[in-house]
C-alpha cells in the first residue's frame, strides 16, 4: 500500500515540476507592464452605448461604438463558443470604427453580463436558431434594420442563421473559421490530434490559475495568447487592462456556457440547402491548418453560398486574431462595399 502511494506522489511531483518550468516565455516587461496596469487607474475598456436586449426571456448585453461624425453603416461582431464581447481585441475593433463603421459587440446568452441560463439540460437546450433571435433582438432594440455581419467560429453558424432566417436585415457576411454543417459525414471532423495539442499547451497554464490572483490570471490569458495564437498581434498592457476590468468590473467566465453552446452547434443540423438561397455578398476566411474545424468546411461553405468568396490563409488554425490583419480587414471592407442595398 505504502509503494502505490509512493509511486502517486513521485508522479504528483514531477507533474507539478512541469506545470511550473514549462509553457510559452513570457515577454520580460511583462511583469513591469502588470504592475503599472495594477497600480493605476482602470481604463474603462467600454466606451459606447450600453444597454439590454430582451431576447426569449433572457437580458442580452450590448455595446454600440459610434465613429466620430456620421457612420457609414453598421457591423454587427458575433463571438464564438462561450465568448463574451470583449473577447474581440480591441484593435479589431477600432479597424472599423476608424474606417467610419458603427459596431454593435454582444454577450452570448450564458456569458459576460448577459443572462446566464441556470435551468439549463439537454432535453430542455437551446438553439442556434435561438441564439440567432438574440442578436436580432439587439437589431431591434436599437432600431437598426440592415447590418454586416462578422461571425467567428460558433458566431459564424449564428451569423448563417440570420442570413436564412431574416435576409433582410443583411448587408453582407462575413464567416471566419466556421461550418454550415459541423457534422458532415463527408468532411473531416474535429482531429484527435487537436486534443492532445491543446491539452499539452494548456496543462503549463494551469500554474497562473493554480497561484491565483489577479497579475497571475493576466499571466494566464497573456501565456494563452502565445501559445495558441503567438506574439504577433501580442499587446500586454491591452491584456491586463481587459483581464482586469473582467474580474473587477463583470461577471468573469460562465464554464456552463461552453457545454450549452457547444450542444446548439450539435443539435443545429445542416444549413446546406437553404445557404444556396441567400444573396448576400459573402466572405468565408479559414486557415489551411484548422484543426477544430477544418479547412474544408469552409471550401464548402463558399461553394454553397452563392457567389461567395473565399481565403484562405496558408499555415493558420483556428485562433483569432490572424497573422497580417491588416490584409484581412481589406478583404472584410471590400465585402462591405459589395453591397449596394444597405
Amino acid at each position: 500500500m505504502i509503494l502505490p502511494i509512493t509511486i502517486f506522489l513521485i508522479l504528483l511531483v514531477i507533474i507539478l515540476i512541469y506545470i511550473y518550468i514549462s509553457g510559452p516565455k513570457l515577454p520580460p516587461e511583462t511583469n513591469e507592464i502588470i504592475e503599472n496596469v495594477l497600480n493605476s487607474k482602470l481604463p474603462e475598456v467600454i466606451g459606447g452605448k450600453t444597454g439590454f436586449a430582451s431576447s426569449d426571456g433572457l437580458n442580452i448585453w450590448y455595446e454600440c461604438i459610434s465613429p466620430e461624425g456620421s457612420s457609414k453603416e453598421t457591423v454587427l461582431l458575433i463571438m464564438g463558443l462561450a465568448g463574451n464581447a470583449l473577447d474581440w481585441p480591441p484593435k479589431f475593433v477600432r479597424a472599423f470604427v476608424d474606417s467610419g463603421y458603427q459596431v454593435i459587440r454582444y454577450d452570448q446568452r450564458g456569458t459576460g453580463m448577459s443572462d446566464w441560463v441556470e435551468d439549463w439540460n439537454r432535453k430542455n437546450s437551446y438553439s442556434l436558431v435561438d441564439m440567432a433571435g438574440d442578436a436580432v433582438a439587439v437589431l431591434d432594440t436599437l432600431k437598426i434594420q440592415k447590418v454586416h455581419i462578422v461571425g467567428l467560429s460558433m458566431g459564424g453558424m449564428i451569423a448563417q442563421e440570420i442570413a436564412i432566417n431574416y435576409p433582410d436585415r443583411i448587408g453582407s457576411l462575413t464567416l471566419m473559421m466556421t461550418s454550415g454543417y459541423v457534422g458532415d459525414p463527408d468532411l473531416p471532423g474535429l482531429s484527435s490530434r487537436y486534443f492532445l495539442n491543446s491539452i499539452l499547451k494548456g496543462i503549463p497554464l494551469l500554474k497562473y490559475r493554480l497561484i491565483g490572483g489577479e497579475k497571475n490570471l493576466i499571466k494566464e490569458r497573456i501565456a494563452k495568447t502565445i501559445a495558441f495564437v503567438g506574439s504577433e498581434e501580442l499587446d500586454i498592457k491591452e491584456i491586463a487592462e481587459i483581464v482586469l476590468y473582467n474580474l473587477r468590473k463583470r461577471r468573469g467566465i460562465n464554464i456552463k456556457a461552453i457545454f450549452q453552446h457547444q450542444t446548439a452547434v450539435s443539435i443545429s443540423g445542416s444549413r446546406y440547402e437553404k445557404l444556396k438561397t441567400l444573396n448576400a455578398p459573402t466572405l468565408v476566411i479559414h486557415g489551411m491548418d484548422d484543426s477544430i474545424i477544418p479547412v474544408e468546411h469552409g471550401r464548402k461553405l463558399a461553394e454553397i453560398i452563392p457567389n461567395a468568396k473565399g481565403l484562405w490563409l496558408d499555415g493558420v488554425g483556428h485562433v483569432f486574431p490572424f497573422p497580417d490583419m491588416e490584409n484581412i480587414n481589406k478583404n472584410i471592407f471590400s465585402n462591405f462595399e459589395k453591397d449596394d442595398r444597405v
